[in-house]
């Protein structure tokens, strides 16, 4: 990577709810964006953890055990093996950092399932 990236520019380029878009790689992660509003799926990712940067809105990162409120600037890891559902009620801009072959729904699949796209 040789330019800096803006990411208000990157996420003004698409509308998709829930469809990562890679906006840059690090080592052999990938910095994605992704525009969120509802429920995700209820899923875990047994090998890595989960890292969820809100750029723009709320986020609520639902545990088994109990929910996690994200505003504008908050960070939460989601531990390697945790089931969690990401959920917003209004859309939100969010920054998630993962390993190239991680799968965004985790062990559950379905619908959901989608391979990221360069924004």
């Amino acid at each position: 990577m040789t330019d800096k990236v803006n990411l208000v520019d990157k996420l003004a380029g698409f509308e998709e709810l829930w469809k990562p878009h890679i906006v840059a790689m690090l080592n052999d992660y990938k910095v994605i964006v992704v525009k969120v509003e509802g429920d995700f799926v209820w899923h875990k990712h047994d090998e890595t953890d989960d890292l969820f940067l809100v750029l723009k809105g709320h986020l609520t990162i639902q545990l088994r055990d109990r929910n996690v409120e994200l505003n504008e600037g908050d960070l939460f890891i989601v531990p390697r093996g945790v089931e969690h559902c990401p959920r917003a009620d209004e859309e939100a801009w969010v920054l998630v950092i993962e390993p190239q072959q991680t799968v965004n729904t985790g062990d559950a699949g379905g619908p959901l399932t989608t391979e990221p796209e360069w924004a």
